[in-house]
């Protein structure tokens, strides 16, 4: 699963400005959440399903084969949630006999003909109605919605909605669809038939085996799963899609993509032969199914979900080529879902408190791939913001990795799981080395390869390979909660030509781990590795020639830590040309962004990093940077100018085109001009909001210029007030974004938040659906983020109250138009229940 997170932007503004969110679990009385037990052992699972269109149901009918997990029992006991139950039979060579059963409280309570041994099966059939609005899990951070079987426009009333259906499992979403047993720790084979209109493809898990063609223009498929896997992974989806063949050796790989996206989707998908190559290779372990297939839909209620052979998108994965050019914005996820066939699909946390072993590791591969493909400087940025996201949040500071007391399983989905447990993953590859790490992850795959396992059996692998003792690592970083917060001093002993560096731990729970220090002798480092003990202060001696220019602690960026230190624009000049390491350069660079406009060090360093290789922090130095100070411009002018007319990363070259743009001078404008024809999506807003600032009677020319759709937050805050103050309605639905969160935005911004005001109201008196939708769907993405957090929430239904009123005087105004604007009356209404 990779989660569907706002941007950062919007996740600081939530987190900040006194409304800090509080953890789903905070005052609450903690409980102990054991494995769950097995009495029943998940043989096979035969569904023959079709789907009521008009009423949103799914007609079922299920064989289930089973047997006594250990010991003998007369009872199954399953999860079917919101369902109808018709028939439940005993099965034997194709005649049925009726058992007696108890369906109450979404559990399916099956008397057995007898009672059964361990390994002696018996099939049972069902035969059911899956009513899937009539489920009511809540969703989480990670998954917002919990009804397991979702019609998308299913009535045909959305003009410009597909009609799709898809499922998504996890966490214990399956039994919405069919009964089984919906726990982690249960895998079965399975085989489906699906019986759809003949206009959709569908696509489940495992290998079609066959269509038929039925009457009245129906089509049924089979889709056989001889592997096991288990019951949240369990996948169909249906719709029009194209469906693009590629393979890796001689397995299918599959993008179904819709109709309109097509052209692109190699643009979007095409990476993925090669990462099937680099994973396999990397963990000395070939890719273990029998196909790949990645599908994506609408409406989608996470980011993207690793079923088994099929793999679903949300439809942020829908790319076109002004977007793809800047960066394929879905790669780390397409590379996420991918790792999880081997971490999360093969073996399988035996519980939720254990989910570490599915998304840790694959959130890590995001790192692994980056660094395989664009290089290790691209890794440590990708690691970086993923690091700072839980750094930065302080409500999951108190929370284990490993985490058995939850209030509900869907809390362990959140930035320590996924984040921190990448970060952790890196920090332990550095620890043994790669050798080691990788036949590490080698061996917990083979000893555990088809079944579920724990963090333990993990540890026992590195382990067993690598012969140290790793209790001490999982400890403090698995089964405790936390990070090391450091400062640190350094003396200089003119006598000894030495210098005591001093390293502080303030947090309360005191950590131990390898640490690199860079000492700067004469203007150049030398790297220390040292092993710092759990104690409040370590000291460390190093020789050096006279007083030391620098000293960096955590010089190689491994450590997952919040560090306190105060450098001079001198300091971090010295450690930014010296550092080989992207995080050292990029800590120096950002060390200077008050000091950009007061220091000679400050503008070396924005000149040294306009040069730098990586493109990141090029676009770091021309964020912070200033352009009408006239001593930065002579230094920089020249060379902002170079990059914004051909600088080979067109993300780079929009960032140089912002920074010239705010001199507003006239010179510039034949590279903003001819910025307004890029094909890059950046480049393009970049240039047009340059253009409006030296001439804004030019917006409404310019307004189909304006291309939003997937905008970073930057380009959006940039064409926000161009888009608010001429009224440019075709891009109404796009300022959603900012429009949805302007009283957090009020706080970090007073500026920017008043246009987002202004956009809001500017919404909630026009007739427009999209628009009112895009700010309901953003605000649901938030609920979960803000917690239990009163204040935040309170702001926010008076918000949707202040906006409804608007609603209720345009309807007043516009009878003739009361279809529409009483949907979006609705969705106003919706939304308000949703956060009281």
């Amino acid at each position: 699963m990779k989660k569907a997170i706002l941007s950062i932007a919007i996740l600081g503004i939530l987190f900040s400005a006194n409304v800090s969110a509080q953890t789903e679990t905070s005052g609450r009385e903690k409980v102990y959440r054991a494995t769950h037990t097995k009495v029943t052992e998940l043989k096979h699972t035969k569904l023959k399903v079709n789907f009521d269109y008009q009423k949103e149901q799914m007609n079922g009918e299920e064989w289930l084969t089973a047997s006594p997990y250990f010991y003998p029992t007369n009872e199954l006991t399953l999860d079917a949630k919101g369902m109808l139950i018709h028939e439940v039979a005993l099965e034997t060579n194709g005649r049925k006999s009726p058992l007696q059963y108890q369906y109450k409280d979404e559990t399916l309570k099956v008397t057995l003909d007898k009672t059964y041994q361990k390994n002696q099966d018996y099939t049972i059939y069902i035969k059911y109605t899956a009513r899937p609005n009539e489920v009511k899990q809540k969703g989480s951070m990670a998954i917002n919605d919990a009804k397991g079987l979702y019609f998308i426009n299913a009535q045909g009333t959305e003009p410009d909605m597909p009609t799709q259906i898809w499922t998504q499992g996890e966490t214990e979403s399956s039994s919405a669809w069919f009964p089984t047993i919906d726990k982690p720790n249960q895998k079965t084979t399975q085989e489906i038939y699906m019986t759809v209109p003949d206009k959709y493809v569908t696509l489940s898990n495992g290998i079609l085996k066959d269509s038929q063609k039925e009457s009245n223009n129906l089509r049924t498929d089979h889709w056989v799963m001889d592997k096991r896997h288990s019951t949240y992974l369990f996948f169909m989806g249906v719709g029009e899609y194209a469906v693009v063949k590629d393979k890796w050796k001689n397995i299918a790989v599959d993008y179904y993509i819709e109709k309109e996206y097509e052209p692109y989707v190699k643009q979007i998908y095409g990476n993925t032969p090669e990462m099937i190559e680099f994973f396999s290779k990397k963990m000395n372990y070939d890719y273990p199914w029998a196909k790949y297939a990645q599908i994506s839909g609408r409406k989608y209620v996470s980011g993207a979900m690793e079923n088994t052979t099929a793999t679903l998108h949300g439809s942020d994965i829908l790319q076109k080529p002004g977007q793809l050019i800047d960066e394929n914005k879905w790669e780390d996820t397409i590379a996420h879902e991918l790792f999880h066939h081997w971490f999360g699909d093969l073996v399988t946390a035996e519980s939720w408190s254990n989910l570490t072993v599915n998304e840790s590791f694959a959130n890590y591969s995001e790192y692994l791939w980056n660094e395989y493909k664009y290089g290790k400087d691209q890794a440590d940025y990708h690691q970086m913001k993923d690091v700072n996201m839980y750094i930065h949040n302080p409500a999951d500071f108190k929370k284990n990795l490993v985490r058995f007391n939850y209030e509900s399983r869907e809390d362990v989905f959140d930035l320590v799981t996924y984040q921190k447990g990448g970060g952790i993953l890196h920090m332990l590859r550095n620890y043994l080395g790669d050798d080691a790490f990788f036949a590490g992850m080698n061996d917990y795959l083979k000893t555990n390869e088809y079944q579920n396992a724990e963090v333990h059996q993990l540890r026992l692998s590195f382990e067993k390979v690598s012969g140290k003792d790793l209790n001490w690592f999982f400890n403090q970083w698995y089964f405790g909660s936390g990070n090391p917060k450091l400062n640190y001093s350094f003396t200089f002993e003119p006598v000894k030509k030495q210098i005591a560096v001093t390293v502080n731990q303030t947090q309360d729970q005191l950590f131990e781990f390898p640490l690199a220090i860079d000492v700067y002798d004469n203007g150049k480092p030398k790297r220390y590795n040292v092993w710092v003990n759990a104690e409040t202060k370590n000291t460390f001696n190093f020789d050096v020639s006279k007083t030391p220019d620098l000293v960096n602690i955590n010089a190689d960026g491994i450590l997952l830590a919040d560090i306190t230190d105060t450098k001079t624009p001198e300091q971090n000049l010295l450690q930014f040309t010296n550092s080989k390491e992207f995080k050292s350069r990029y800590k120096a660079l950002t060390g200077i962004k008050d000091q950009t406009g007061k220091s000679p060090a400050a503008i070396k360093l924005l000149a040294a990093a306009l040069k730098d290789p990586f493109f990141r922090i090029r676009i770091k130095a021309l964020e912070l940077m200033d352009l009408t100070n006239s001593d930065q411009m002579k230094a920089l002018g020249t060379e902002v100018e170079k990059i914004a007319s051909n600088d080979p990363k067109t993300l780079a070259q929009a960032a140089a085109i912002g920074a010239l743009a705010k001199t507003k001078d006239k010179k510039y404008l034949p590279i903003f001009e001819k910025g307004v024809n890029a094909v890059s999506n950046a480049v393009k807003g970049n240039s047009l909001g340059a253009v409006l600032t030296i001439d804004p009677s030019r917006a409404n020319a310019l307004a189909d210029k304006i291309e939003l759709d997937g905008a970073s937050d930057e380009l959006l805050a940039l064409l926000l007030p161009v888009i608010v103050k001429n009224k440019i309605s075709s891009q109404m639905e796009h300022i959603a974004p900012l429009a949805a969160f302007y009283p957090f935005v009020k706080f970090q911004n007073p500026e920017l938040g008043k246009t987002a005001e202004e956009g809001y109201n500017w919404i909630m008196s026009s007739d427009n659906l999209k628009a009112v939708e895009n700010i309901t769907k953003m605000l649901d993405y938030a609920k979960s983020d803000m917690g239990n957090n009163p204040q935040a929430k309170m702001m926010i239904v008076q918000m949707l109250k202040d906006g409804l009123s608007k609603k209720m005087e345009l309807l007043k105004q516009n009878p003739q138009k009361s279809a529409s604007i009483n949907k979006q009356i609705d969705a106003l209404n919706k939304a308000i229940e949703n956060f009281k």
